[in-house]
C-alpha cells in the first residue's frame, strides 16, 4: 500500500498550499490539508468520516482527530467545520497535519473498515 504524503498543486485559486496522503485505499485512509490564501487557516479533510455515522466509533474518531490536530506544533485552535472537515489555525505545516491525522485513521482502520462496509450495504 502506498501512503505517501505529498504536496500537490491546488486546483482552487483560493488555496495557497495543499497536501494529500495518497493511498491505495482512499475512502478509508486519505487525508488532505489545504491552506487558505485569505487567512491563516488550514482546512483538513478526513475522507473516512463521510462513511462513519454511528457511535461509539464516530465520536471516538472525532475526538482522536481533534486531539491529534491540537498536538501538532504551531496549532493554536481546532474546530469541526463539517462532517469530514476540521479548521485549524496557527502555523503548522500541511505535512504535519496530514501525518497526525493519518496515524489516527490507521489506528482505527480495522473498526472503520467494518463500519464502512456495513454503511455501503445499507
Amino acid at each position: 500500500m502506498s501512503d505517501d504524503v505529498q504536496q500537490v498543486q491546488p486546483l482552487d485559486s483560493g488555496i495557497a498550499e495543499e497536501w494529500l496522503r495518497k493511498t491505495d485505499d482512499p475512502d478509508l485512509r486519505a487525508v488532505s490539508a489545504s491552506k487558505l490564501r485569505a487567512a491563516p487557516l488550514w482546512s483538513v479533510s478526513v475522507w473516512v468520516m463521510e462513511f462513519v455515522r454511528t457511535d461509539p466509533l464516530e465520536s471516538e474518531l472525532r475526538r482522536r482527530i481533534a486531539d491529534a490536530l491540537s498536538a501538532v506544533d504551531g496549532v493554536t485552535s481546532v474546530e469541526e467545520e463539517d462532517r469530514e472537515v476540521w479548521t485549524v489555525t496557527g502555523t503548522p505545516t500541511g505535512r504535519a497535519l496530514v501525518e497526525a491525522v493519518a496515524q489516527v485513521v490507521d489506528a482505527m482502520a480495522p473498526q472503520s473498515f467494518d463500519h464502512t462496509a456495513l454503511d455501503s450495504e445499507s
